[in-house]
């Protein structure tokens, strides 16, 4: 095989490899719940399944917990709806794709996805300190608390998908309690948090009430928020990606002027 070929072919790898690295992965589904994997219980949830290779079938799993009957021997195309959403929902889901052509053709399984169902228990409380209402940069503590005898507390920030967790501790005024210290403060943000047992930590309580912290005055370039990553930090995520991406392009573009000059020279050459 000529050297221009295997150059050829190893850069179109690169650029393959660059492309679906930064997106997640290559040989396995992505499996996603839209509106969110946080589900009250009695509400709806779909799960999604997306493959970049042709296969758009997919059946779906479940790891743990309570089986769920409705999944047995189902195939479905790209989503599935669960409704209305029960206990026996709450656990973890992989999918996995085949080509109706080829259904012996199968993908690896997808991501975990892992399905939270809420409104099980009784809601805790959620308390700031010093305050709701906090000076840029002051330092700022959420205490979730509860009389019921909780393990872990889960506290989520509106508009986020992730969530902090911490193990609950008895207090000495009868509660079990957990405090998030979220450093100092830089914007308003609005929380709730809930409640679990280590038995079953995917079911969880009825959401706290909601409870804003407003950041009063200016703050300053060098207090980076403590739960959402900066413009600089999501820039940096990505840049190693995108210096692949643009490097393969620019192969690809100069590549072939470099073996053009290359094989008129050796023509010249001849002549």
């Amino acid at each position: 095989m000529s050297p221009t070929v295997i150059i050829l072919a190893c850069l179109g790898f690169f650029l393959d490899q660059s492309v679906w690295a930064h997106v997640g992965g290559q040989d396995k589904p992505f499996c996603s719940a839209w509106p969110s994997a946080v589900v009250p219980q009695g509400g709806h949830v779909t799960l999604r399944c997306h493959y970049r290779r042709g296969f758009n079938i997919f059946t779906l799993y479940k790891k743990d917990g309570v089986p769920v009957p409705e999944l047995y021997n189902r195939i479905f195309w790209n989503s599935f709806l669960i409704s209305p959403v029960t206990p026996a929902h709450a656990g973890t889901y992989r999918c996995r794709g085949f080509h109706p052509h080829s259904p012996t053709e199968w993908s690896a399984p997808s991501n975990p996805l892992v399905i939270m169902v809420t409104g099980l228990y009784e809601k805790p409380s959620l308390t700031a300190r010093p305050g709701p209402t906090v000076r840029a940069g002051e330092n700022v503590t959420l205490s979730c608390s509860s009389q019921s005898s909780f393990d872990i507390y889960h506290l989520s920030r509106e508009g986020e998908a992730h969530e902090l967790r911490l193990p609950a501790v008895p207090s000495i005024n009868g509660t079990f309690q957990a405090d998030f210290p979220l450093g100092p403060a830089t914007h308003g943000e609005t929380y709730r948090c809930f409640g679990s047992f280590h038995g079953s930590p995917y079911e969880w309580s009825d959401p706290s009430d909601p409870l804003p912290v407003s950041v009063t005055g200016n703050p300053s370039s060098s207090w980076p928020s403590p739960t959402e990553p900066s413009f600089k930090t999501g820039i940096a995520r990505h840049l190693h990606a995108v210096i692949r991406y643009s490097v393969a392009i620019i192969l690809f573009t100069i590549l072939p002027f470099f073996l053009l000059h290359r094989w008129c020279s050796k023509k010249k050459m001849l002549l």
